[in-house]
């Protein structure tokens, strides 16, 4: 299924939309290309932290639009990213402590809408994505959000656990949703928190799990064993908002 963000083909388009500031949420180029334009693409990607895909002609060709990509192709991104700072500054200008969701393997556009909808209704102050291996903030997204994304900011960051790591050095605590974790109800989820979810089939990564404090498990007693992310990041959130309400 094609990304529904802004396509920008060619060598000259995405060096200048890199160059501007754009946001990208993935930059592809063509496999064994080293002549100096695309050189010059990939120092820029580097220097403003853009993933970069090297991936063969064929596949180029099946992302174009227009059949002119020159071996370069970028997916822009439908809304502009926040920085973590302003999440935090956001938590200060309501005087409540911060509450972040943290994604981890979440690929699926349908998922992160319907995530950052729940942040928004939950309280929330912001979602953190990773750069790789996470669904950018497409049309789709925004869509799927019901416009929660024009009030919920978005940040993404290069590396999931230092940021975890970065952010309890001010006072923020972490628990991810993990099926072999304590029972939620019996956990303090009261305070400044992260809550981290993963993917329907990976779950959160080894290494950010274990940067996690806690681990929470929501009770089932069904014949399945999981939910779909976005379920469970709204059953977990609603504890914490439970928790966080109570007199």
């Amino acid at each position: 299924m094609r990304d529904e963000s802004q396509i920008i083909e060619g060598r000259n388009a995405v060096l200048e939309a890199l160059r501007a500031g754009q946001s990208i949420d993935k930059l592809f180029v063509l496999d064994g290309c080293q002549d100096g334009p695309v050189n010059s693409i990939k120092r820029e990607a580097k220097k403003r932290q853009v993933p970069v895909t090297f991936v063969a002609r064929e596949r180029l060709d099946q992302l174009s639009e227009t059949g002119k990509h020159q071996g370069v192709l970028a997916y822009g991104a439908a809304y502009a990213y926040a920085q973590v700072e302003d999440m935090l500054n956001l938590a200060k200008e309501r005087g409540e402590e911060p509450f972040l969701f943290l994604l981890d393997n979440i690929e699926d556009p349908y998922n992160l809408g319907a995530i950052i909808r729940t942040a928004n209704l939950a309280g929330a102050h912001g979602v953190i994505i990773p750069k790789r291996r996470a669904a950018g903030l497409t049309a789709v997204v925004a869509r799927t959000s019901a416009g929660a994304l024009n009030y919920t900011p978005v940040a993404r960051v290069t590396n999931l656990g230092a940021m975890i790591e970065e952010l309890k050095k001010q006072g923020i605590w972490f628990v991810c949703a993990d099926m072999e974790g304590e029972t939620m109800y019996d956990l303090n989820l009261k305070g400044p928190i992260g809550l981290v979810i993963g993917s329907e089939g990976e779950g959160v990564g080894r290494l950010v799990r274990e940067k996690c404090d806690y681990a929470a498990a929501i009770p089932m007693k069904g014949d399945i064993d999981s939910l779909n992310a976005s379920v469970a990041a709204g059953v977990l959130a609603y504890e914490i908002v439970r928790q966080r309400t109570q007199v």
